[in-house]
């Protein structure tokens, strides 16, 4: 059997919920939310702030390790400084004596594209010529080294006095006097062209100390070539 839908009396209904209004008969306003960009932003700047630290450690780190290697550059010369001071200096070198060549006067030697011919040498002149414009007076001795000289090669070759060197028995070399030469009856003075198969003469001056003794002279096709040396004695 249905019962009939009837309210309780005694029973009380919840009322209904309106939404608060103000006095003025209004709601209240919803608030506003944070705005999250200004917190992006100080995270960003935060980590270029570490990362700058960051890296500024990195480049002092090679400085100071350059110091400290041109600190340890400077110590080794320290290190040898005692040495110095003991007094344990080197003699000095002399100069090599001359060595005994093979090759003797009157024997033909090569160098390059010349044949040489070495024919006399005389020594112990104080002076050379008759000219007074021309005429040279030693220093020391003037010696004399005559010799002939034969291109072997297929083509002009260049000769120059200046190229040869006189040797004294202490081994110091001396260059040629080539204004003291314009004094002697030579083929070549100061530089000539020799053709191919052509042979010259050639007298070489040289102003030595009156005690030098000449031992040997040492030939040269050129400036650059290796050179052949003739004994003198």
């Amino acid at each position: 059997m249905t019962m009939p839908n009837h309210s309780d009396p005694q029973v009380q209904q919840p009322a209904p919920q309106y939404p608060m209004q103000s006095a003025g008969g209004f709601a209240p306003p919803e608030p506003k939310k944070r705005k999250k960009w200004p917190w992006i932003v100080g995270a960003f700047v935060a980590l270029f702030v570490v990362t700058s630290i960051a890296g500024g450690g990195d480049e002092d780190e090679p400085t100071a390790t350059a110091s400290r290697g041109a600190d340890s550059g400077n110590a080794a010369p320290l290190a040898e400084s005692p040495a110095a001071d003991s007094g344990n200096a080197a003699p000095p070198v002399e100069p090599p004596a001359a060595e005994e060549s093979s090759a003797t006067m009157n024997m033909p030697v090569r160098d390059g594209k010349f044949e040489f011919v070495v024919t006399g040498v005389e020594a112990g002149l104080t002076s050379l010529g008759d000219n007074p414009f021309l005429a040279e007076d030693a220093q020391g001795q003037f010696v004399i080294v005559t010799m002939t000289v034969s291109n072997i090669a297929d083509e002009p070759k260049g000769l120059s006095p200046s190229n040869q060197k006189l040797i004294d028995a202490q081994g110091r070399s001396f260059s040629p006097d080539t204004a003291a030469a314009l004094n002697l009856d030579s083929d070549v003075t100061f530089w000539d062209e020799i053709n191919p198969g052509n042979t010259v003469t050639m007298p070489l001056v040289f102003d030595m100390p009156v005690d030098a003794v000449p031992s040997a002279i040492e030939l040269h096709d050129s400036m650059f070539s290796g050179g052949v040396t003739v004994s003198l004695r």
